[in-house]
C-alpha cells in the first residue's frame, strides 16, 4: 500500500468508526452506567470484532456474506430485532433510577461483541475498505501491516472517547429530568439503528 493510499484509507476508517452508530451508542451508556474504566471491557470487545472482520475481510468471507442475499438478510433480521430490543428495553427503564448493580466484565464484553458483531454496518464497511483500498497485484497480508494497526487504532481512539464522553456526562450527576429524557434519547436510537436496519432488509416497493 502507498503512502498516499493509506493516507486515503486512514481517513475513511476515521469517518467510519467516528460515525455515531449502535457502538458509540453502547459506549455511551456503558460509560455512564460503570465509569471509563470498567467500560473499557467494551472497547476491547469492538476491538476483538474488529480484528476478526478484518482478518475474514482478508480471506474473502465478508464479500461471500455479502453476496449471499439470505444470508445477509437474516443477518439484518436479527441485528434489527436486537437492537430494537435494547432500545424498547432503555425506554421502560429510563422512567427508574440507575439500578446499583454488579455487572461482570464478561457481560459488558459480551454486550458490546454482540452489538458489533450484528451490525450489518460493519460488514458494508469492511467490504468497502478492501473493495476501494486494497491492492490486487500485492500480496494481501504485506499490506494487512499497513490496514490493521491503522484501523485498529482508529477504533480504539474512537470508541474510548465515546466511553469517555458517557462517563463525564455519568459523572456531571445530570438533574431528574434531563438524566430521563437523555436515556430515553439514547434508546430511541438503538430503535431508530434497528428500524432502519430492518427497512433496508425488507424488499423495495413494487418487487416480488
Amino acid at each position: 500500500m502507498s503512502f498516499e493510499g493509506w493516507i486515503v484509507f486512514a481517513l475513511f476508517w476515521a469517518v467510519f468508526v467516528t460515525t455515531p452508530g449502535p457502538n458509540a451508542v453502547n459506549c455511551i451508556q456503558n460509560g455512564m452506567q460503570f465509569g471509563f474504566r470498567k467500560s473499557l471491557w467494551g472497547v476491547a470487545a469492538i476491538l476483538c470484532q474488529a480484528t476478526a472482520f478484518l482478518l475474514l475481510s482478508a480471506l474473502g468471507v465478508t464479500a461471500v456474506i455479502a453476496a449471499s442475499p439470505a444470508l445477509f438478510l437474516v443477518m439484518k433480521i436479527l441485528g434489527a430485532g436486537f437492537l430494537i430490543g435494547l432500545g424498547v428495553k432503555g425506554w421502560l427503564s429510563a422512567g427508574r433510577p440507575p439500578q446499583v448493580r454488579a455487572v461482570s466484565a464478561r457481560g459488558i464484553f459480551g454486550r458490546a461483541l454482540l452489538i458489533a458483531t450484528i451490525n450489518a454496518k460493519s460488514v458494508a464497511g469492511y467490504l468497502a475498505a478492501f473493495s476501494q483500498f486494497v491492492q490486487p497485484d500485492v500480496p494481501i497480508w504485506s499490506q494487512m501491516g499497513a490496514i490493521m494497526p491503522t484501523a485498529l487504532t482508529l477504533t480504539a481512539l474512537s470508541y474510548c472517547g465515546y466511553t469517555a464522553l458517557g462517563a463525564g456526562l455519568g459523572r456531571a450527576a445530570l438533574g431528574a429530568v434531563l438524566n430521563l429524557w437523555f436515556r430515553r434519547f439514547m434508546a430511541a436510537c438503538f430503535v431508530t439503528y434497528g428500524l432502519l436496519l430492518g427497512g433496508t432488509a425488507l424488499p423495495l416497493g413494487g418487487r416480488a
